[in-house]
């Protein structure tokens, strides 16, 4: 299947409720993207509404991957820092793929598009983002060119009995 990777789509009704629906199913696919399933696209709907103002604002970018009919079957939120000595960089949210495309490439076809968003903004020299342990996805991003930096161990509760470390990952682009 072969997606496509804008930045900066304009954001429809479609785009948002599309976006919203792969959020819940990659929750629900075990994904870690700060849900634990199961999960509706109600429960994901208010943090999505988050990043959109952000956008509105000006204070963070969306790269989406879509199919030729434009579903959404990836996305990574890029925030630039408010901090002034911190402008130098990148975060990166919520990045994900649909589940059935996982191990098909996408994932490295939407890291490159986010280091290349990052890289045509002038100022930045890095991209950083944070991942859950024990989900392999460190090892991913760290494929993709990102080190690890810092870890917290038990910093992220997903269950009563379930701790896992809030990694985080940062890529140089210079």
């Amino acid at each position: 299947m072969s997606v496509r990777f804008d930045l900066d789509p304009s954001v429809t009704p479609e785009l948002r409720d599309g976006i919203c629906s792969l959020w819940a199913e990659v929750s629900n696919a075990g994904g870690a993207v700060g849900f634990v399933p199961p999960v509706t696209g109600e429960d994901i709907r208010p943090e999505l509404v988050k990043h959109l103002a952000a956008m509105a604002e000006g204070r963070a970018r969306l790269v989406v991957g879509r199919d030729a009919d434009g579903t959404p079957l990836a996305t990574a939120f890029l925030y630039e820092n408010t901090h002034r000595l911190m402008r130098h960089y990148l975060w990166v949210y919520s990045v994900m793929v649909h589940p059935s495309l996982q191990g098909r490439g996408v994932g490295r076809e939407l890291m490159a598009a986010v280091e290349g968003a990052a890289r045509a903004t002038e100022g930045i020299r890095a991209i950083r983002l944070t991942c859950r342990g024990g989900t392999g996805a460190d090892r991913f991003y760290a494929s993709c060119g990102y080190k690890e930096v810092g870890r917290v161990p038990d910093a992220i509760k997903v269950a009563d009995d379930d701790y896992r470390d809030d990694i985080t990952m940062w890529q140089e682009l210079h």
